[in-house]
């Protein structure tokens, strides 16, 4: 596991109230309890944590590039925004 890795899950976790180890790269946000609001803002908090930009349009989550269904797909598209911006 990468540092970003786990900086994403703890993140995720405290918007969740739950720790990290209790989470599962299959699980959704909505297995753990975030709504769209908690989602909107880990992403903010992601976004601010890493100084990067997610493609994510909390209106249209259908239409955005990038992939919420789950926590390891959450956590692979940061870890790209990640690696391209350096």
């Amino acid at each position: 596991m990468s540092d970003v890795h786990d900086r994403i899950l703890k993140i995720i976790a405290d918007q969740a109230m739950l720790e990290p180890a209790e989470l599962k790269s299959e699980m959704s946000p909505q297995d753990i309890g975030i709504d769209s609001m908690g989602l909107v803002e880990s992403i903010f908090a992601i976004e601010e944590e890493f100084d990067i930009s997610v493609p994510f349009n909390a209106n249209e989550p259908e239409s955005s590039d990038f992939d919420i269904s789950t926590l390891g797909s959450i956590i692979a598209a940061v870890e790209k925004l990640v690696a391209e911006k350096v």
